[in-house]
Formats: structure tokens, sequence, C-alpha cells
């Protein structure tokens, strides 16, 4: 296999974060620096990270459900508690795939398949992710479609999938994107607090079966209903069509007439004669005045009698 997903299946990250190794030049392979990304590793290679053997590690997902004053993140000398003391030590060299805030919980997984993992957080996937809100006050139909219409958090264009409503402060969000704390930033710029904010499903994958605190490892069913979700085509949201333009105020819509023994006549059935246009052709014009005789002179008659 290609050396940055070698190294991602070894747990050292993302492949994106294992590319960033290799060009920094961290990786050898078989003793010789590999600043490659076309590099292939095959099965008995020596292969090491700033000296240190990397080992292949058979790949591993859970699915936990994260209680609510857990911070994600593996380390962070701040936090009390992180998601990484739910789970076992000889767990793996495991690393979260996307956050849940500290005041929120529900579904998130842990993996050491980084290929996986850099498929679910890319938004152009497009993979469902659910949430279930309380608020302090009542959802209108207004605010619903505000939600829809999107905002800007930090430069980036936030929107919703869809949103549903539970009760009248209770909704159901869905989301493929994943900017920082986007529901609650979304939903504070529309005057509301947020008292309960879990994730309830991502892709085909739920809760059912998971305890506050409690985890499962992901089967290979649950895996190859995570991979065609990844490889479904993302549907496009139809366009809405425009309006016709509306006519003038000032123009009055016309009506066909309809041609009849006595004329013309409008659908009401009103007979209506052909309109005359007036003859302006004698006034139009001046009248050319007439020729005048022409004179000869008297001398000239008497010239010619004489002749």
């Amino acid at each position: 296999m290609r050396l940055n997903r070698f190294l991602a299946a070894a747990g050292l990250g993302s492949r994106r974060s294992c590319e960033e190794h290799i060009l920094k030049g961290r990786i050898s392979v078989n003793g010789s620096a590999a600043r490659d990304l076309s590099i292939r590793v095959n099965e008995g290679d020596d292969v090491r990270i700033s000296g240190r053997v990397i080992h292949a590690i058979a790949p591993r997902t859970i699915l936990l459900n994260k209680p609510v004053g857990y911070t994600t993140t593996r380390s962070d000398k701040f936090a009390e508690r992180t998601v990484f003391d739910l789970i076992p030590t000889d767990a793996g060299n495991l690393f979260h795939v996307g956050r849940l805030d500290k005041e929120s919980d529900g579904l998130l997984l842990l993996t050491n398949d980084g290929a996986l993992a850099q498929e679910l957080m890319h938004p152009s996937k497009g993979v469902d992710k659910e949430y279930e809100v309380v608020l302090d006050k009542t959802f209108t139909e207004r605010d619903a479609l505000a939600l829809k219409k999107g905002t800007w958090i930090d430069g980036a264009r936030a929107r919703v999938e869809s949103v549903r409503t539970l009760a009248p402060n209770k909704i159901q969000i869905v989301l493929h994107q994943g900017l920082k704390r986007q529901i609650r930033v979304m939903l504070g710029q529309l005057g509301f607090n947020v008292q309960r904010l879990t994730r309830t499903r991502l892709g085909p994958l739920t809760l059912r079966g998971v305890k506050p605190g409690s985890y499962r490892d992901l089967r290979e069913e649950d895996l190859d209903m995570l991979r065609k979700a990844l490889a479904a085509p993302r549907k496009k949201k139809a366009k809405p069509a425009s309006k016709p333009k509306a006519a003038p105020a000032s123009i009055a819509p016309t009506t066909p007439a309809i041609a009849t023994a006595d004329g013309w006549a409008m659908p009401s059935g009103k007979p209506r004669k052909p309109a005359t246009r007036p003859d302006t052709r004698a006034t139009s014009k001046k009248a050319a005045p007439a020729k005048s005789a022409r004179k000869v002179s008297p001398n000239r008659s008497r010239i010619r009698k004489s002749s």
C-alpha cells in the first residue's frame, strides 16, 4: 500500500498529517529517507519515524456515547476529564473523528484508521450528522427558515441541511459541515440559548444500545454500511423555480379579440368595431399652388404676326 496509507493505518493520524511527516523527512523505508508521496510499502519493509520502528496494527473503530463534561482531546492540561478517560488504555492509538463540545453529549467515533477518519470529516462526502437540541424558548417556523437560509461564522458560510420541530422548544438538526460550535453559534444569532445538544446519529450509526459513558466496537457490517454512505453520491438540492416577471402596473394586459359578423368582439361577447384612423393626408401636407400662365411679351407676338 502507499506509504501515507500505511502510516495512517498504523495510527499516526490522518493521511494528510502523515503526508506532512513524509515531506518533512521524518520517515524512512528500509534505511532510506522517504520524501516521495508515491512510495509504496510492502510486507516486511522496515518503516520508521524519527528512528522509531512503526508496526502495522489492525484497524479499530469504536462508537462512544460521550457524556457532558468530557473534553474531546487526547491531552490538554486545562481539561479535567477527556474522552480517552472513558476507554481502556489497551484500546490502541486511537484518535477522535471530529469533536463534540465539553457541554455537548452523544455519538463520537474513535479510530486508528486515518483513511476512514479523513473521509468522514470531509464535507464533500455529505454524511449526515444528526443532533437533538433543547432550547430556552419556543422555536417557530420563521426561525427554521432563518436556519435553512444560513449565516456566516468566522468568514465561512454556515448552513443546515434540515431542521425539524420535535416539541415547542426541541428541534432536530442535520448537518454536513463541522464548523466550530456551529449549532450553538447559529442559534445564538437568532436569540436562543442551547440548554442541551446531543449528537444522535452519524450516517447509518446511532446510539442504540450504548449508554452514556460506554462504547462498543464497530462490527464489519457497521463499517460496510458506513463505507456505502461515504460512497453514495451526494444529492444536489433543486434550485427554486424563478417567478415570472409581472407586467408593469401602467400597462393593462391584452386579451385577444374574436372576429364576428358585426365586427370585433371581446371574449365577454360585447361587439367592438375596429378603430379607424383619421385621414390626415389632406391636412398634413400643404396644397401645392396652381401654376400661373406663362406671360408672353407683346413685342414678341407682333414679330410673329409680321413674319
